[in-house]
């Protein structure tokens, strides 16, 4: 019996299909976009494995996650900026918790070296010094401050008198100087950000000294990363280097500029002079809080900002700019009425 001729003749060859076909057409879009897709996922890949090398290096030379220091950053930048231009009484609250914090950080840090320092009169001087910045005239606000320095002395001499552990009377003197020295340190030279607040305008030069101050030390950072050679202070700071300070003043001077001429209203040279002393505190103050570090043997005074170390590692350069900052405005802020 005969079969119907190729009906089950494998050597038979299936007919191409027709790229015309919708099917055909659907099969080919899948396999483009999969093809796509692959593609864009590796390229993604080799990108993160180049950022995480390149932080992997930033970190060994630096000790810090760069990545996780620009985020918080961000953050907490447009936390002031917010609260600055809308909102200043969110900004007075907002000193007052970070000073708080700083606060907290150093008594500790202290404490774990043996020194008598009692947290609570130094956040009760916090909150002193700073409301008495903000929401009271300067008088009020040097009164708070001797207020709040008796009040740390008194608090010190009756718990070393109700305690009778035999400490000597030249440690008990330099608990109590160590504790002023604090209150003097965060929360008073940050409330000086705070009686510039007060002036008309105030918040404008806020943000210029932020700028200023932001600017040199990112500036100092990238140059020394970059091409710093020369040591500045070894014994100090070993990271900090002659050609990281140069690039922080130069970028810092056309911040200063730059801010002059736009923000404050007042000519950009006089934005320059505005910047260079605070160019100079700011270095101050990061040699000044790494001083203290390293007296105590640490490295950051807590880890509670990722990649920056602690609150008070942050403020180290801003706390004395803020005292500079208000005495250029003084200066200067004339130039713009003119």
């Amino acid at each position: 019996m005969m079969t119907g001729a190729g009906d089950d003749d494998p050597q038979r060859e299936t007919p191409a299909e027709d790229p015309s076909r919708p099917e055909a057409g659907s099969a080919s879009l899948q396999a483009w976009l999969t093809t796509a897709r692959d593609d864009f996922e590796n390229r993604v890949d080799r990108a993160r494995e180049q950022i995480d090398a390149t932080n992997a290096r930033i970190m060994k030379r630096t000790g810090r996650d760069l990545f996780a220091a620009i985020g918080v950053g961000v953050i907490a930048g447009a936390a002031v900026i917010g609260s600055l231009l809308f909102l200043k009484w969110v900004f007075a609250i907002l000193a007052l918790a970070i000073a708080g914090l700083g606060v907290f950080e150093i008594t500790r840090a202290l404490q774990a070296r043996g020194r008598r320092i009692d947290l609570v009169p130094q956040l009760v001087a916090v909150v002193i010094i700073i409301s008495a910045a903000f929401w009271f005239h300067s008088a009020v606000h040097w009164t708070a401050l001797f207020l709040a320095l008796a009040f740390i002395v008194v608090w010190r001499v009756v718990a070393q008198m109700s305690g009778s552990d035999g400490r000597v009377y030249a440690s008990i003197f330099t608990d109590i100087i160590v504790g002023c020295f604090i209150s003097i340190y965060v929360p008073f030279l940050a409330s000086s950000a705070l009686v510039l607040l007060r002036h008309e305008g105030g918040e404008w030069w806020i943000l210029a000294f932020l700028l200023v101050v932001v600017a040199a030390d990112t500036g100092a950072y990238a140059t020394g990363l970059a091409f710093g050679r020369h040591k500045m202070a070894p014994r100090i700071s070993p990271g900090k280097t002659w050609e990281g300070f140069a690039g922080g003043a130069v970028v810092s001077l056309i911040a200063g500029a730059l801010a002059g001429e736009f923000m404050l209203g007042i000519p950009w040279w006089a934005g320059a002079i505005f910047a260079a002393p605070l160019v100079l505190s700011a270095m101050m103050g990061d040699l000044g809080e790494s001083m203290i570090k390293r007296d105590l043997g640490i490295k950051d005074m807590s880890s509670w900002l990722p990649g920056h170390g602690g609150v008070l590692d942050r403020l180290d350069s801003i706390l004395p700019s803020a005292v500079v900052a208000l005495a250029m405005f003084q200066l200067l802020a004339p130039l713009g009425a003119s």
